[in-house]
């Protein structure tokens, strides 16, 4: 709850990352409020009442994942709006003539990107494969997997990209880019 707080505010790309993450987190350990306290809430040097309320946010997304259908796999609705919502600001940056810099690094990053597209499903937008593609990079990072170099180079790749997005909605949200709110 901290930690996506923070990363909301200041990075909508990672705060995405980070909410897939905790979706997985939760499903692997099996939807279980006491093993969410112990090895997750409990871990954070906060008073009692933050670890509560952290504890209360882990389970009000166990039960928005179960009212919801994705206990196995898939994203919270709410994850899916904000992912929607980059895609808005991504479509619109690409409609604004004085957006060059932004358009040139869509351009160079999407062979990259569609390099990954024959691995997502079908119906996935570019902006989703993106993440998607750096999602799975984090959790071979965080396995501890062998990564071939082309992969890493892939994900830089996206990972520029998804920066440089994730700034733009920033910059768009406290109205600094016309035509994006």
């Amino acid at each position: 709850m901290l930690i996506a707080r923070e990363r909301k505010d200041k990075n909508i790309a990672e705060y995405l990352l980070y909410m897939w993450q905790v979706e997985d987190m939760i499903r692997a350990m099996r939807f279980d409020p006491e093993l969410i306290r112990k090895y997750i809430a409990m871990q954070y040097e906060q008073p009692a009442a933050v670890q509560n309320e952290i504890q209360q946010w882990y389970e009000d997304l166990i039960n928005m994942m179960r009212i919801e259908g994705v206990t196995e796999k898939g994203h919270l609705q709410i994850n899916i709006n904000t992912l929607q919502q980059i895609e808005e600001c991504h479509n619109t940056l690409l409609q604004i003539p004085e957006e060059i810099e932004y358009i040139t690094l869509f351009y160079k990053t999407l062979p990259t990107i569609n390099a990954f597209k024959n691995q997502s499903p079908e119906g996935s937008s570019l902006i989703e494969i993106s993440f998607t593609a750096l999602y799975g990079y984090m959790m071979l990072k965080i396995q501890k997997r062998e990564i071939s170099e082309e992969t890493k180079t892939a994900a830089g790749i996206i990972s520029r990209f998804l920066g440089k997005l994730a700034y733009k909605f920033a910059h768009a949200n406290d109205g600094e880019i016309i035509g994006v709110n």
